[in-house]
């Protein structure tokens, strides 16, 4: 039996309550999926709550489901970690982001570093903001988290540090040869990816200065969209709910 669509709706979910699905869901549920009335659904507010719902409504303009039960959510790590992620061009900062999510990640920061060669000026920030944020909820629709993390407006590195107060602090750095360290699990972990041309000697130098230890993942050079995958694998399997 197929498994019911999982859709992100930002909505109080009542027992016997109706919810309008947003647009694009409905779209896709009503003119991809044929689906009609009758059919189940899960819904997820994205706050951690998660519903059973049946589509009591699927025409082409207003797809409407009925709540039947809700219950808190599943899929979250009890491993809490802010990835600070350079910005990198096209699909490949979408693909640090979905992985990401996937993974567990409680939010995500794109960073502007001395190496990006991605500079957003407001308007287009927002957008890609937008766009990002969507990458998350679509994520979380395919992998099952009830929780939506968020994304954080791009900021300097220089900035995002000095916010910084997790337990863990990490900074992935090719030039040492330390490895994730056997400690006891940490309640919160900031971990920094570079961008492609890598993070200059002077932000690593300030990473250190807010009590980042750098990092390795061996001996191959990984690109900026692949090192948070194996990074946040490592740390949901040694402190997180991988193991």
């Amino acid at each position: 039996m197929a498994r019911a669509p999982r859709i992100h709706v930002a909505a109080d979910f009542t027992v016997g309550g109706d919810v309008v699905l947003p647009d694009g869901a409905a779209r896709h549920l009503a003119r991809v999926l044929r689906m009609g009335e009758g059919a189940p659904v899960r819904l997820f507010d994205g706050q951690g709550r998660e519903a059973s719902a049946v589509l009591i409504e699927a025409g082409r303009k207003r797809v409407v489901a009925r709540i039947e039960a809700v219950d808190a959510g599943m899929g979250e790590s009890p491993l809490a970690v802010h990835l600070g992620q350079a910005i990198s061009k096209g699909d490949r900062m979408d693909y640090a982001i979905q992985k990401a999510v996937e993974l567990g990640v409680a939010a995500i920061t794109p960073l502007y570093t001395e190496h990006g060669d991605v500079r957003l000026k407001e308007d287009r920030a927002s957008k890609k903001l937008a766009h990002w944020q969507a990458v998350a909820v679509s994520a979380c629709e395919q992998c099952g988290r009830a929780t939506v993390p968020t994304v954080h407006p791009p900021m300097p590195l220089a900035d995002w540090l000095d916010e910084r107060d997790e337990a863990l602090r990490l900074v992935l750095h090719p030039a040492t040869d330390r490895a994730l360290a056997r400690e006891t699990a940490p309640p919160s972990v900031a971990l920094l990816i570079g961008p492609e041309g890598g993070l200059s000697s002077i932000e690593v130098d300030a990473a250190q200065a807010a009590d980042f230890s750098p990092l390795s993942l061996g001996p191959r050079i990984l690109r900026t969209e692949t090192a948070p995958v194996v990074a946040l694998s490592l740390l949901q399997y040694r402190f997180g709910d991988l193991g």
